[in-house]
C-alpha cells in the first residue's frame, strides 16, 4: 500500500505543480489584458495551507503508517470523482482559471459547466480532496485538521474576497 501511496501522492503533487504553471500562464495573459488581482493578502495562507497539507499527509503516512481498512476504496472513488469535477471546472473557466483572484474588467462571469449550478465548484473539489485523500491511507488526523483549516479559510476569507471581486466586475 505504501507504493500506491507514493504513486497517488506524486500524481497529486505533480498535478498541483502543473496547475501552478497553467495559472501563471493565464495570469500573465490576463494581466496583459488589464486584469486586476483581488485578495492578494490571503493568497500566501492558501499556499501555506496546501504545502503543510502535503507535508502532514506524508509525515502521517510515513510515521504513523497506513491503514486501508474502513472503506478506503470508497474514499478513492470519491477522490477520482473529484478529479473529474476538477477537470470540468478548469476546462469551463479555460483561460480565466487561476489560483489567484483575477478580475478582467468587461468580462462576463462564467456560467457554463459546473458553474451553472455552483459558484465555486473547484472549492468543492479542494475540500473533498483534503478530506478523502488522507482517508484513503488512514491519515485521519491530517484529514480532520486540514479540512477544518481549509473550510475556515474558504468560508471566512477566500470566498468572500472572490464574491466581492466578482460583484465589482459586475458593476464595471
Amino acid at each position: 500500500m505504501i507504493i500506491f501511496f507514493f504513486l497517488l501522492f506524486s500524481f497529486v503533487v505533480a498535478q498541483r505543480l502543473l496547475e501552478v504553471v497553467y495559472a501563471r500562464f493565464n495570469e500573465k495573459r490576463m494581466r496583459e489584458q488589464g486584469a486586476i488581482e483581488a485578495g492578494e493578502g490571503h493568497y500566501k495562507w492558501i499556499v501555506l495551507l496546501h504545502i503543510f497539507f502535503f507535508l502532514s499527509l506524508l509525515a502521517e503516512v510515513l510515521y504513523v503508517g497506513t491503514d486501508t481498512a474502513g472503506g478506503w476504496l470508497w474514499f478513492l472513488v470519491i477522490f477520482v470523482l473529484a478529479q473529474v469535477l476538477r477537470i470540468w471546472s478548469l476546462a469551463s473557466l479555460g483561460p480565466f482559471w487561476n489560483t489567484k483572484i483575477l478580475v478582467l474588467p468587461g468580462a462576463e462571469r462564467i456560467r457554463r459547466g459546473p458553474y451553472r449550478w455552483f459558484s465555486h465548484p473547484n472549492y468543492i473539489v479542494v475540500a473533498t480532496e483534503i478530506a478523502v485523500l488522507p482517508l484513503i491511507f488512514g491519515a485521519w488526523r491530517t484529514a480532520c485538521f486540514f479540512s477544518i483549516a481549509n473550510a475556515l479559510l474558504l468560508i471566512y476569507v477566500r470566498i468572500p474576497a472572490e464574491e466581492k471581486a466578482l460583484q465589482e466586475l459586475k458593476r464595471s
